[in-house]
């Protein structure tokens, strides 16, 4: 089999490109930029291209199929030459499905909590010896490639993400994999730029359960009350609802109960212990018993910069996140205050996803950071512009999340705000999808240990 990536160096892309090389495909590709970890990777598996840029000369009737990342445009000429030559174009998530037909697909779905839950998944049947197939969105601690495909394994989990598949695939990725068994963790609007109403991004949710197999399982957050109410309406699957359920923090984590049986877990917070709930059915979809699954648990640290701790003293904590949207900031802040209720919690946040830089979408921040102490939100004009969006205001930032923080709009400001602090008895978040435009998360957590 020879497959051609157009766009091979995306985060996503060259995942999948390795994990086919390593399934024994003749693997090339193309792109006008690569930069690490990709390049390095790619490198590693021998299937870096030789030359940077398109050249429609790559393309010939020999391949099997041609793969199209979101990076390519649809006049590129390398897509363009394969149109002419009639060749099978995939996007990523189609070719994923291509890929796994013979499997029983696990698809984790939802606004927030994809990653986490997936992640929590993949530990359990590592811990237990049972070999899966996977995909994950996020890089997560111990593995090489986020993509795992083989003819041998049972089962293929898939991280179920809402947005578009390719520059000419306008579908969601998560309509593309038809999943058995299928988890919503929830739905909070997000994708503004491609969802302009929330109506339109849980019609999207809807038709995700609609293409569930038949006699298929869905796994739901019947806490949330619009994944509750399309669940209510699907007919012909299996449902099986989860809650939170009942915990209390310790010292090192949290205390889980579940029938009786009590759990030590290194995981806190609301969220995250819910996560683990939607985790555990799955798994019992899967085959496995709810108590071994638990007990596989116990030294799951978290998934890649999902509340990692960074530093820790006795009296100083920095930790770091990848919440950026509305319902994940909410429930990351009062986490951290749940977890160290005596203590002061100072968040941070960066606004550098398309929607969260939107004025209309603003207001959708209103009190999403109320749980902490104190609390600052950051945001480059530069970036703003680069995205060729309205400018922003301060004001207006500040009076999206309904004031009660502070706004900075230079990386500096940021680090003067945190360094001036007395950081005894404090605990320090900082939650961006980015980094705050170079703050090296390692280093300020040293500079911050050594000035106590």
């Amino acid at each position: 089999m020879q497959v051609h990536f157009i766009a091979i160096g995306g985060s996503a892309m060259h995942n999948l490109a390795i994990a086919l090389s390593r399934k024994g495909f003749e693997v090339s590709g193309s792109d006008d930029e690569i930069f690490e970890p990709s390049r390095t990777r790619l490198q590693k598996q021998g299937i870096l291209p030789v030359q940077l840029g398109w050249d429609a000369t790559r393309i010939h009737s020999g391949l099997s199929a041609v793969i199209l990342g979101m990076h390519a445009r649809a006049d590129n000429p390398e897509l363009l030459a394969a149109k002419a030559l009639g060749l099978a174009i995939y996007s990523y998530p189609e070719y994923l499905y291509e890929q796994s037909k013979e499997q029983i697909r696990v698809v984790i779905g939802g606004s927030h909590g994809k990653t986490t839950i997936t992640s929590m998944l993949l530990h359990a049947v590592a811990q237990l010896q049972i070999d899966v197939d996977y995909m994950v969105g996020a890089q997560l601690e111990g593995y090489d490639c986020m993509v795992k495909l083989t003819k041998e394994a049972k089962f293929i989990i898939l991280e179920g993400d809402e947005y578009l598949s390719s520059p000419i695939d306008r579908r969601p990725k998560f309509h593309l994999y038809k999943p058995h068994i299928a988890l919503l963790s929830g739905i909070a609007w997000d994708h503004i730029n491609v969802f302009p109403t929330f109506e339109n991004y849980v019609e999207q949710f809807e038709t995700f359960i609609s293409l569930i197999e038949p006699n298929g399982a869905l796994v739901y957050n019947s806490e949330d009350a619009e994944i509750q109410k399309l669940a209510a309406a699907a007919t012909g699957l299996q449902l099986v609802p989860y809650t939170t359920p009942d915990f209390h923090p310790t010292e090192n984590g949290t205390l889980l109960t579940y029938q009786g049986q009590q759990y030590p877990l290194q995981v806190f917070g609301a969220h995250n212990l819910q996560n683990l709930m939607g985790a555990m059915f799955v798994a019992g979809q899967m085959g496995i018993a709810a108590a071994d699954f638990l007990n596989a648990m116990a030294d799951f640290t978290g998934a890649g910069k999902r509340l990692q701790k960074v530093v820790a003293q006795d009296s100083f904590v920095l930790y770091k996140d990848f919440a950026h949207s509305p319902s994940k900031l909410k429930a990351t802040t009062a986490a951290v205050k749940q977890q160290y209720p005596d203590r002061e919690v100072v968040a941070c946040m960066e606004l550098h996803t398309f929607s969260s830089l939107q004025k209309a979408f603003l207001p959708q921040y209103n009190g999403a950071m109320a749980a902490a102490d104190q609390a600052l939100v950051y945001f480059s004009p530069e970036v703003v512009a680069h995205k060729k969006l309205p400018a922003l205001e301060a004001s207006e930032v500040q009076a999206g999340f309904g004031g009660n923080v502070l706004i900075c709009t230079e990386t500096q400001a940021v680090l003067d705000f945190i360094t001036k602090q007395d950081w005894h008895n404090k605990v320090l978040l900082m939650m961006s999808s980015g980094n705050f435009d170079g703050i090296d998360y390692d280093a300020l957590g040293e500079q911050l240990c050594a000035s106590l």
